[in-house]
Order: C-alpha cells, then sequence, then structure tokens
C-alpha cells in the first residue's frame, strides 16, 4: 500500500464519463471489473497517434512509420516495467487476454519435429473459480490432444488450499493455469507459492491477471510465473488489446499460434522459418493505437500511484462490505481476508438481472449473470449473482447508492 492519498475529485474530472447522467441519475458506474472507464489522457493518445502520426509500425522507413514504431514499442516497454518483467521482449502483445490463452493453449500443445509441450495423457491443473477465457482453450487442447483436465477447488469463501493444489499433481502433470484474483469474489490466490509448488514438480504456469494486474502491484519475476496474462480495457485502456507475458527462454521455442506478415524470417515457396518472441507471435498489423493507449493508460495509473489506487480501493472495499453486511437481505459471497473491490451477492427474493435492471434505473451500474465462471457458480450454489466492482474513480457517496438502490429492489421484489 502507499501513503499518497488520491485526490479523488481531480481524479474523477480525468475521466469524461462520469460527468454524465443515467436516467435523470448521476451515474454510478461499478462494473469495472467488466470494463473500466477511461481518463482522459488514455484518449486524448490514441486520438493524437490517428491525427499525427499515425502508419504501419515496423519495416516502414518513413517519418510516420518510425514515429508510430516507436510509440509502439514504447508502449512494450511500459508493460514490462509496469510488470517487472526481466526484459521488453517477453511481453507479446494480443487482441485481449482471452488471445492470449488462446496463444498458450494452442503453442503448448502443437506438434513440432513429432513431439508438443503437452501431449496426450498429460495434466493439465485448473481452478473451479476459472474465467471462462481460461477453461475453453484448454478444454479445446483436450478435445485435440486427449489431456486430462484437473480441478483444484476453493473454500467456501474462495481461497486455494495449497495441501489440495499439491496434492493434484502426478508425474504427468505439464501445466497450471490459475487466476490471480477472481473475477467474481475478488479473492488473491497466493501465486508465488503455487509457482513454487508447480515448478517443483516441474510444471510451468499461467496465471490469469487481468484483474490481479489491475488492483495492486505484480513483479512476474518475484512470483516467478512461466506466463502472465492482462486485458487492456480493465487496466483503464482501450479494449482489443491484451498482454501476454511469457518468459523469453519458454517463447523462443514454441511454435507460433497464427501466420502473417512480421511474425516470419524467411518465406520460400518450399519453407518458412520464423521470428523471435515477441514478433513471432503479432502475426499482421497489431494493434497499434490500442497499445499505445495501453501504455499510457498503465503510465496513468504509475503517475496516481499503483499503491495509492489500491489504498483507495480497500477502502472502499471495507466500507461497501460493511454497509451491505448491515443490509439482511443480501448474501455477499466470497469474503476472504485478501480481497479486492470485487463484491458478488444476491437479494433475497430477487434474480440478480432483475436486481441489476432496477439498480440501473437508480443510476447505479452493477453486473448480474454468471460473470463467464459457470463452474465457480456451480461451486457457490447458484445461477447467477449481482456484482458490484469497484474503481480508482469511485467514493463513499457510490457506495451510499447502491445501498439506497438495494432497498429500493428489496422494496419492490423481495
Amino acid at each position: 500500500m502507499s501513503n499518497v492519498q488520491l485526490d479523488i475529485d481531480a481524479l474523477r474530472a480525468e475521466f469524461p464519463i462520469l460527468s454524465r447522467e443515467a436516467y435523470g441519475k448521476p451515474l454510478v458506474y461499478l462494473d469495472s471489473a467488466a470494463s473500466a472507464q477511461k481518463p482522459r489522457a488514455v484518449i486524448d493518445a490514441m486520438s493524437h497517434a490517428m491525427e499525427y502520426s499515425y502508419a504501419n509500425v515496423h519495416r516502414g522507413l518513413h517519418l510516420l512509420s518510425n514515429e508510430t514504431t516507436t510509440a509502439y514499442e514504447n508502449a512494450r516497454k511500459t508493460v514490462a516495467e509496469f510488470i517487472n518483467a526481466e526484459t521488453a521482449d517477453e511481453i507479446i502483445f494480443t487482441s485481449g487476454g482471452t488471445d492470449a490463452f488462446n496463444l498458450v493453449s494452442y503453442a503448448m500443445g502443437a506438434t513440432i519435429d513429432g513431439h508438443s509441450a503437452i501431449e496426450e495423457g498429460d495434466e493439465i491443473i485448473l481452478s473451479i473459480a476459472e474465467h471462462h477465457s481460461n477453461i475453453v482453450p484448454w478444454h479445446l487442447l483436450r478435445e485435440r490432444k486427449g489431456v486430462v483436465l484437473k480441478w483444484l477447488d476453493i473454500s467456501d469463501d474462495g481461497i486455494v488450499d495449497l495441501d489440495a493444489f499439491r496434492a493434484l499433481f502426478t508425474d504427468r502433470t505439464k501445466f497450471v493455469a490459475i487466476s490471480h484474483m477472481s473475477n467474481v469474489l475478488g479473492v488473491t490466490t497466493p501465486a508465488k507459492e503455487l509457482t513454487r509448488i508447480a515448478h517443483e514438480h516441474g510444471a510451468k504456469i499461467l496465471f490469469d491477471g487481468c484483474q490481479g494486474a489491475v488492483h495492486g502491484h505484480v513483479d512476474v519475476r518475484d512470483i516467478g510465473c512461466d506466463f502472465y496474462v492482462m486485458t487492456g480495457h480493465k487496466l483503464y485502456g482501450p479494449s482489443g488489446i491484451g498482454v501476454l507475458y511469457g518468459k523469453k527462454s519458454i517463447m523462443d521455442k514454441l511454435p507460433p499460434f497464427k501466420g502473417g506478415g512480421e511474425m516470419i524470417d524467411l518465406v520460400t515457396t518450399e519453407n518458412v522459418t520464423y521470428n523471435e518472441s515477441p514478433h513471432r507471435f503479432e502475426a499482421g498489423t497489431p494493434p497499434i493505437l490500442e497499445a499505445i493507449g495501453l501504455g499510457k493508460a498503465l503510465n496513468w495509473m504509475q503517475e496516481k500511484g499503483v499503491g495509492a489506487i489500491a489504498a483507495h480501493e480497500a477502502n472502499l472495499r471495507e466500507h461497501a462490505i460493511d454497509e451491505l453486511s448491515k443490509l439482511n437481505f443480501v448474501r455477499i459471497y466470497g469474503l476472504a481476508p485478501e480481497k479486492a473491490p470485487i463484491i458478488a451477492f444476491t437479494v433475497e427474493g430477487a434474480h440478480p438481472h432483475d436486481v441489476s435492471a432496477i439498480l440501473d434505473r437508480t443510476g447505479v451500474a452493477v453486473r448480474a449473470g454468471h460473470h463467464c465462471a459457470q463452474p465457480l457458480m456451480k461451486r457457490l450454489g447458484v445461477s447467477a449473482t449481482a456484482r458490484a466492482s469497484f474503481a480508482a474513480y469511485n467514493t463513499h457517496k457510490d457506495v451510499e447508492a447502491l445501498i439506497a438502490g438495494l432497498h429500493k429492489t428489496y422494496e419492490m421484489l423481495g
């Protein structure tokens, strides 16, 4: 955490969308876990690139291409610094978090010279709390290669049991794919310990950091993981861009996921050889403007202070949980100590979709549904929940608006 405090009024003024109303009420946006709003700095950076220096990156020898290539590669360096990667070459830009998971799943199962990193009968460990984007690609590999998926349970509060994790490993376990932070419960997993256990058993490990990178400092070298995935639109940046961190010693040995320009070394009518990572995995025209926007978003977070944002969010989380706990018609899911400002809940006698619809009419935006985590919903014994998720721009007034809206919801539906 940080001793620096945010000037929340000044910070909110940097987000143009927060000045609008919803149904005649001040907008209270509590859906940042799905997608965060964008500060003016990000909007302006992308607009400036389109207006004054846009061209395709790499290989161009003219001024605009050189300027845009520099901006694009500087964004890669910014990401590397943000998560403390050893080198910018360990940062691969993708179209999103989902694309990054699919890249790793495909590459780990692809056959080169009669061999692949994951073979038929090999085992992959997932947690029951994963987002579908970190489940379905591994099911595709199961269907394609005949690998075995093994599932790590969690406690009722969303906590991972390290002993249960150890017990899942056999000599056929080759890979672990697990969230750094649940998108439903907001609970943080002990990444460093999970990595140590996986490596003790000779397995590679990937973390879904699409939430974890938003709500606290991430140091991939300290964690020691082999892969880490982030997505731009949750990090106050644009949609259409994700990040795969992969140790270069691993990525240079994996086959490419897509074919096209930039990812090649030499192409002939008889053969093709491939570029080194990261370019090996960035076929075709990359998300240029989106990378520039993401770089600016991460700069913005660092300028505000990642620790200061986390401290502010922790304060909001505690206040929201305290106030929600006073409502005897509300049930909160995932009350672990290591928890982000992501709160899943249900209202007695009301479907989460109806809760969301009524809150929306009071100006409060929350998400409702299974949150792309159906195995977790089954584990929790529900088909859906509502979810209020807080970000740097939220305030105690937003919590009060949520509570008032829930009182109205219960009066109507409870």
